[in-house]
């Protein structure tokens, strides 16, 4: 049987990172997903080494449904930037899929410019199949990304539910992408997606459908009106563009650059990262606990039958802890 890869040197990593070594990047995220205890630790290091020079990039999270253009937005924004001097860092949140490399991988081939940019990195979130994994992974590599000299970052939500706020809470401003639809279009989307939003943004408005976009645009605006936006600096506005044709691209990014500048003068973009470290503390320690319940084999055998005892009233949940609790050796 073959022994397990050495701990990587932890300096080295950081130099060649610091260094802008995408090589030594992309090994660096894959020693951050490990889940091996050695590893752990290494990654710990290597993120508290790397610390002095993370947290000076723009941070985005861009989610929206199916066929909204998520990839080609992000490759049309991407792409301006990478031309006006900023390197991209494009991140995903994919809680829901288990395949390797989670589904961006194949957004790839729809990104076919920052595919191919060298100012330009894409990452795939790692398949640890729960959200809090997934997202503590996207955090560090996050880091990693800024440490390495990419300027901006956008986290892409390509799962369901959950994923919007986790990938919220990871980031400055949160774009919210919707397409030309009126009042069903509107009543699919949650209210809770509604009001994590800073902006939001209607694609696919050029040729017929300008029209309906404009009234989408409407309807969305008078949707925010009612509700208190998140932030007393902050009222989320609602603009229409085209991905495919890049009419509207500059403007989705002089929005974001306005929220962060209103934001930094009154001190709230200090305050909201200081409370996004805390919950990504508590995050990677939920994970860290709730690990041995998907690793150990003779616990996860043991938890059908405890889950069908509590069921059945034959067992009080308090005492289904206890004997979890026991198996755990704590």
């Amino acid at each position: 049987m073959a022994s397990p890869s050495p701990v990587p040197d932890v300096e080295r990593l950081a130099q060649g990172i610091r260094a802008g070594d995408r090589t030594v990047l992309s090994r660096a995220i894959t020693l951050i997903e490990s889940k091996r205890a050695d590893h752990r630790g290494a990654a710990a290091a290597l993120t508290q080494a790397l610390l002095g020079a993370t947290g000076k990039a723009v941070r985005v999270g861009i989610t929206g449904s199916p066929g909204v253009g998520k990839s080609t937005t992000i490759d049309a924004l991407g792409s301006m930037l990478t031309r006006q001097g900023h390197k991209v860092a494009v991140l995903a949140v994919d809680p829901s899929s288990r395949r390797s490399g989670g589904s961006i991988l194949a957004d790839k081939t729809r990104m076919a410019r920052l595919a191919t940019d060298a100012d330009a990195f894409i990452r795939p979130s790692p398949t640890s199949g729960t959200l809090g994994g997934v997202a503590a992974k996207t955090r560090e590599t996050m880091l990693l990304c800024e440490a390495a000299g990419y300027d901006v970052i956008l986290v892409e939500t390509v799962g369901v539910g959950q994923s919007e706020i986790a990938v919220a809470d990871m980031t400055d401003f949160f774009l919210v992408l919707v397409l030309p639809g009126g009042g069903d279009e509107l009543q699919g989307l949650k209210k809770g997606v509604i009001e994590l939003a800073d902006m939001i943004a209607i694609n696919k408005a050029d040729g017929d459908n300008l029209p309906r976009a404009k009234l989408t645009a409407a309807e969305y605006g008078a949707a925010l009106h009612i509700l208190k936006p998140a932030s007393a600096n902050w009222s989320p506005p609602v603009v229409t563009y085209s991905a495919l044709k890049g009419d509207g691209i500059a403007a989705l990014w002089a929005h974001i650059l306005d929220h962060r500048q209103k934001l930094t003068a009154s001190g709230e973009l200090v305050a909201r990262r200081g409370e996004q470290q805390v919950k990504w503390m508590w995050a990677m320690l939920e994970e860290r606990l709730f690990a041995p319940l998907r690793s150990d084999r003779a616990l996860k055998a043991a938890l059908p039958k405890l889950e069908a005892e509590v069921a059945a009233g034959r067992l009080a949940p308090a005492s289904a802890v206890e004997k979890i609790a026991e198996m755990l050796g704590r």
